[in-house]
């Protein structure tokens, strides 16, 4: 899937085989067979023409008053929220998921829809009939206006951060993958578990495999592993991708520390 150029791949399923790593007998067909149901019911809800507005209207009466979907505020960073199959059993998720629910029910039901992944939230453009909507799944699909959208921002960065177009421009597939594993790979590594934490780094650097950030993060998890060998490899890397890195000096100590330690073990 992530071999394919971005418009090319499926994000529920791509997003339903992240979720396999944790479930592996996950029936993707079930799922994608459920979306396209959900969809099915939005299209009848659509009038002919309805334009962005009477476009979420639909969506929104569907899927959150019909089916009760909502942003899971009790237990914001159990895992089950970054898994697609979870969140459509449960009908509850953090912003990504659920916003994916939303744009895959949409798009299937002719509606163009695309995420927008503002800083330290994330939500959705609807466009229909020449005009766009921005609605926020994790809300209810709460309609938002650009100056929602600064006082969101204002309200998480104390107004040193202001909106421009490039935040509300549409977010590639790939990038939202990312942020669902990334979400993954905080919350593994927060309560310690490394074995998944580990299988959530190996996919992120799949979908960018440039990211030195998460080889760096690989290679300490390597080293809490002692995987000695592997974990010299990737500091290594981050060494030679961010030479000028604040830390580039001391993991490069690291990464011969651990290259001796690999051949004694040897």
């Amino acid at each position: 899937m992530l071999a394919r150029p971005d418009e090319g791949v499926d994000l529920a399923r791509a997003a339903l085989l992240i979720a396999r790593e944790e479930y592996p007998q996950l029936d993707l067909r079930l799922y994608l067979d459920r979306l396209d149901e959900m969809a099915g019911a939005v299209r009848r809800r659509l009038t002919a023409g309805p334009g962005a507005a009477g476009a979420v209207a639909a969506l929104n009466g569907y899927l959150f008053e019909q089916e009760g979907f909502h942003g899971n505020e009790q237990d914001y960073y159990d895992p089950r929220n970054s898994f697609l199959n979870e969140v459509l059993d449960r009908r509850t998720g953090i912003p990504i998921t659920l916003s994916t629910v939303y744009i895959e029910v949409a798009q299937r039901a002719g509606v163009a829809a695309a995420g927008v992944g503002l800083p330290g939230h994330f939500i959705v453009k609807v466009s229909a009939g020449g005009a766009d909507v921005l609605v926020d799944p994790y809300h209810g699909g709460m309609r938002l206006s650009e100056e929602d959208c600064q006082e969101r921002l204002d309200r998480i960065y104390g107004g040193r951060l202001k909106l421009d177009a490039a935040m509300l421009a549409p977010c590639r597939r790939k990038s939202i993958l990312a942020r669902m594993l990334r979400n993954l790979k905080t919350i593994y590594l927060k309560t310690g578990e490394q074995e998944r934490a580990l299988r959530t780094l190996d996919l992120l650097l799949e979908v960018n495999p440039h990211s030195g950030e998460d080889v760096r993060d690989r290679g300490l998890l390597y080293a809490a592993l002692d995987c000695y060998a592997l974990a010299a490899r990737d500091l290594q890397a981050y060494v030679d991708l961010l030479p000028g890195a604040p830390e580039a000096a001391e993991l490069r100590e690291k990464a011969a520390e651990y290259r001796g330690k690999a051949a004694r073990v040897n």
